[in-house]
């Protein structure tokens, strides 16, 4: 099994699929230079409803059909996640962190990751890992 590097956010998926979007490059120029990269199943949803919304429903499918041949490796929550999810929510709520972005966020410490790829650079900024002094962000 390859090493993992990343884990990946919903706008950088969105970013990389859609080739209209503006960050389509910069995100294109760090994915070919990761091995392989974390998708929290949690993010899919986001990712559909965002690409049919911006592009139509067949680049998502396009995206699932290409997803088991890319560099991205399902995950699944566990329920140390769900505890540290909720964590996350109760002491970020005044800065208004969402579901995804904290799953994004437990999955990563739960791996031990440090780079978090996404054009949200706000919320992954303002979170103070566990294992870790902050988050790298790309691009």
């Amino acid at each position: 099994m390859e090493s993992i590097t990343a884990i990946a956010d919903t706008g950088f998926i969105v970013a990389l699929t859609n080739i209209k979007d503006i960050h389509h490059q910069n995100v294109k120029a760090v994915y070919v230079n990761q091995r392989k990269i974390l998708l929290p199943q949690t993010v899919l949803a986001e990712v559909a409803y965002l690409l049919a919304r911006e592009a139509g429903i067949s680049l998502v499918v396009k995206f699932l059909r290409s997803l088991m041949a890319s560099r991205f490796e399902l995950v699944s929550l566990i329920e140390e996640d769900i505890t540290t999810i909720a964590n996350i929510l109760d002491q970020y709520q005044s800065s208004r962190i969402d579901f995804v972005d904290a799953s994004v966020m437990a999955v990563a410490e739960r791996y031990d990751l440090t780079t978090i790829l996404t054009i949200d650079r706000r919320d992954f900024s303002l979170y103070r890992p566990k294992h870790c002094a902050a988050f790298t962000i790309l691009p």
